[in-house]
């Protein structure tokens, strides 16, 4: 999943303080003399702790995808709640973002950052430890609670630790790298720790990153603090009714679309997500101020993410569970199958990051979104015996390939010509707006797949497992091909998730040529 995933941009300190921050690092001393060293040293622990927390961040959203078939079976997690173990950490981490980078501003970004870590790498434990599926599920949103609380701080204490000039773009450099390596990593790490160990080590691999990392946070140069206070209330109606929505199309799919739970659950949505936007367009100090929404390139670019997020979520999950229970895959043999994917996405994106100063936005992603959803219509023609060689391996790198194109261009779309002071929320809805989208994706394409694959066979994945343990042949085939039918239907809706993205790209998205800029954030990759 995205996979995913994760990379976010904070609310960036007043110029003054990054200047201010940036005296006090270079000091006066020349040459090779003592302070000098030391304060080399300085800045590369400062730069292992913000790359090392972008890391375990960006790794989690991926390393828990290969560990899901594993999950299911140890803790027997049903087939309707197994996509909220990716979910709650998504709908978790997105819908508190935008809280997380207020409080940075107002406690301190120094001081959220090692609250966020903690938290994380405390619900990293818990997880580990979860002996069934409600407290996994309450430690994945958990983790999404510590992630929102430090990864806006992250790219912030870039500019107040690192002095303008090499030292900040290097530092920028590896924070964007680690974004995009982070989501590798996750997949082969994954593999390993499920196939060696056991799945509990992909939350137990965090607990040394963030000690190592909060041990170090003492190298970090605070900033300065706003004056303000935190929009709870838009926290709760926002972060609620996305979780209720959610809840209302997973069990919507379950149990019937006139269940009363089920209509209760849309209910409840409707009313906290109105609530929200009353709130944010009348409070002084909005989570999601509303202004950003005005110029259509921005909003623009936020639902295109919205729908990359949503499709791009379905193809990690999905691909996942066909490769282990369907071609019989290790978890380690499934991580490695994903790096064509990799490769595909990094490729595309530095291409892309060259071609945007000379190709208009929509002429990038558009394009983009036309490949990713041609390989997904590839993933489309799976069956229970197709070949990785001629099938799985260049579906994912065309996918890949297409949405490598398409995330450079939306995220400088996001931030282009907003105010200085509102780039990092700008960058951060951004962010926001794929985790929202991936939540409510899969959500959608959960319940494609499940009632898909249930016309076919009743309760089909359930036979699946009930025949992979009972080495029941001929149940395993019906079912297999029961359940890879349900796959395919969802690739398709994923599919029209990137069609809908490429409509609001070309309808919505005008802006000419962009240009990186200090103030720009690096580019969301993934």
């Amino acid at each position: 999943m995205s996979a995913d995933s994760a990379t976010t941009s904070p609310l960036p300190p007043p110029p003054n303080t990054s200047e201010a921050a940036s005296g006090t690092s270079t000091g006066t001393s020349t040459g090779t003399s003592p302070g000098t060293s030391a304060k080399g040293r300085h800045l590369g622990l400062a730069l292992f702790v913000i790359a090392a927390a972008q890391l375990m961040v960006v790794l989690d959203a991926t390393i828990t995808n290969i560990a899901l078939p594993s999950i299911q079976t140890d803790l027997g997690v049903t087939d309707a709640n197994l996509a909220w173990i990716v979910n709650s950490y998504a709908l978790a981490f997105g819908g508190l973002l935008l809280l997380g980078g207020r409080a940075g501003d107002l406690f301190g970004r120094r001081r959220m950052f090692q609250v966020g870590i903690a938290v994380f790498t405390l619900a990293s434990l818990l997880g580990g430890l979860a002996p069934n599926e409600a407290l996994l599920i309450g430690a994945r949103i958990l983790q999404g609670v510590g992630a929102a609380l430090a990864a806006p701080s992250a790219l912030a204490l870039i500019t107040t630790t690192f002095p303008a000039g090499k030292p900040r773009n290097t530092a920028m450099g590896v924070y964007a790298a680690m974004g995009g390596v982070g989501a590798t990593v996750g997949l082969l790490l994954g593999g390993v720790l499920t196939d060696v160990l056991d799945w509990r080590w992909v939350f137990f691999v965090n607990i040394p990153i963030g000690l190592a990392v909060l041990a170090g946070t003492r190298t970090l140069v605070e900033a300065e603090r706003h004056r303000g206070r935190l929009d709870i209330p838009g926290a709760i109606t926002g972060t609620g009714g996305l979780i209720a929505l959610v809840y209302g199309i997973t069990r919507g799919g379950e149990h019937g679309w006139t269940n009363a739970l089920t209509l209760t659950s849309f209910a409840t949505a409707a009313v906290f997500l109105l609530a929200f936007l009353l709130l944010q367009s009348r409070t002084t100090h909005p989570m999601m101020p509303l202004r950003l929404f005005k110029d259509r390139n921005r909003w623009g670019s936020y639902a295109t993410m919205l729908f990359i997020g949503a499709g791009m979520f379905a193809t990690f999950y999905f691909l996942t569970l066909y490769m282990q229970l369907i071609q019989g895959y290790s978890p380690v043999r499934t991580g490695f199958a994903y790096l064509p994917f990799s490769f595909g996405m990094a490729a595309a994106a530095g291409i892309s990051s060259k071609l945007i100063a000379k190709v208009p936005p929509r002429l990038l992603a558009g394009p983009g979104l036309l490949v990713a959803t041609a390989g997904m219509l590839w993933f489309a023609t799976l069956t229970p015996t197709s070949s990785y060689a001629t099938h799985l391996m260049p579906a994912m790198f065309v996918t890949g390939l297409g949405l490598g194109m398409s995330f450079v261009p939306m995220t400088l779309g996001a931030v282009s010509g907003v105010a200085h002071e509102d780039t990092g929320i700008a960058s951060a809805l951004l962010n926001t707006a794929q985790q929202i989208g991936g939540a409510l994706g899969l959500a959608v394409l959960s319940t494609v797949s499940t009632s898909t694959a249930n016309a076919k066979l009743p309760e089909a994945a359930s036979a699946l497992y009930r025949a992979l343990s009972t080495k029941d042949f001929p149940l395993m085939s019906r079912a297999g091909e029961a359940v890879t039918h349900g796959y395919t239907m969802a690739f398709i809706a994923a599919a029209c998730m990137f069609l809908a993205g490429l409509a609001v790209t070309a309808l919505a998205i005008t802006a000419g040529k962009q240009e990186h800029t200090e103030s720009t954030p690096p580019p969301h990759i993934g």
